[in-house]
C-alpha cells in the first residue's frame, strides 16, 4: 500500500555513484540505475521548530527514498511510496 511521504533531501546519491558508497545489498538492489534520495521527514522545519527540536533532543527522522527521477539537495519533495523490506527505505511510485 502507498503512503504519501513529504521530505527535505538532505543527500543525493546518482546512479553512477552508488558504487562509492557501502549500501546493504538489498538497498543496493533496489537503487540499481535509480536515484537514493535520503531525506529529512516532514519537510523543511522552520527555525522555531529547529530550536524546540534542540531543546528537546529530538532528533531529525531520516527517511531514504529510492527514485525514478533526481532531486537536488535542500528541495523539498512529496511522493507516493511503498515500504519496502528495509527499514527506513521507501520505494517511489510517483512523485507529485
Amino acid at each position: 500500500m502507498a503512503e504519501t511521504i513529504r521530505g527535505e533531501v538532505l543527500h543525493a546519491v546518482a546512479p553512477d555513484e552508488l558504487d562509492e558508497y557501502d549500501l546493504q545489498p538489498a538497498v543496493r538492489d533496489l537503487a540499481e540505475a535509480r536515484y537514493l534520495l535520503v531525506c529529512r521527514a516532514g519537510g523543511a522545519p522552520s527555525w522555531l521548530d529547529r530550536l524546540v527540536a534542540f531543546v528537546r533532543r529530538d532528533p531529525i527522522e531520516a527517511v531514504t527514498v529510492v527514485a525514478d527521477e533526481p532531486a537536488a539537495e535542500g528541495e523539498e519533495i512529496v511522493v507516493s511510496a511503498e515500504e519496502t523490506d528495509v527499514p527506513g527505505v521507501y520505494d517511489a511510485v510517483s512523485r507529485r
